[in-house]
């Protein structure tokens, strides 16, 4: 009885081994076809910087094999992009404090010379819903601005100590 099964079995494993190089040889199995997709893709938006709500809200299309591809690199890159946008900012703002701090009033304002000319787009740029509306001294993006009066640099600037 024994023999019989091993048999029944070695048999089975031969013909399943015999099918699968056949079928790889002779096959013409077009593999899977290309998923369209679902149209339910929310992207992030590409006309104003990031806030934390546009990452929440980001939906992908998916298909058999999970999301696509497409849609999740770009948004990827463009995450990448406004994270190392804002530490380049904050890196130009820590060092516009630290002149200011030293009394290096003309290196704070070159700073801050070319922090406002770099950051001047085409069109006002709205600011992101959980932020509150901009408070005085403030401009839209895209509006030229004077450059700070020597008064203006003087109250930014710390007192010396004495």
């Amino acid at each position: 009885m024994a023999q019989l099964v091993l048999l029944l079995v070695g048999a089975l494993v031969v013909g399943a081994v015999g099918f699968g190089v056949f079928a790889l040889i002779f096959g013409r199995d077009p593999g899977l076809a290309p998923v369209e997709p679902d149209g339910r893709a929310v992207p992030l938006p590409g006309a104003r910087p990031l806030a934390e709500n546009d990452i929440a809200a980001v939906r992908f299309d998916t298909g058999v094999r999970g999301y696509r591809m497409a849609q999740v690199d770009g948004a990827l890159e463009r995450l990448a992009y406004d994270i190392g946008y804002k530490d380049e900012l904050i890196g130009v703002l820590e060092s516009e404090v630290a002149a200011l701090r030293a009394g290096r009033t003309e290196e704070a304002d070159a700073l801050w010379r070319i922090r406002r000319t770099s950051a001047r787009s085409p069109g006002p740029v709205a600011p992101p819903p959980s932020l509150p509306p901009p408070t005085r001294d403030s401009t839209p993006a895209g509006t030229p601005e004077a450059p700070p009066t020597t008064t203006e640099t003087e109250a930014r600037a710390p007192a010396a100590p004495a």
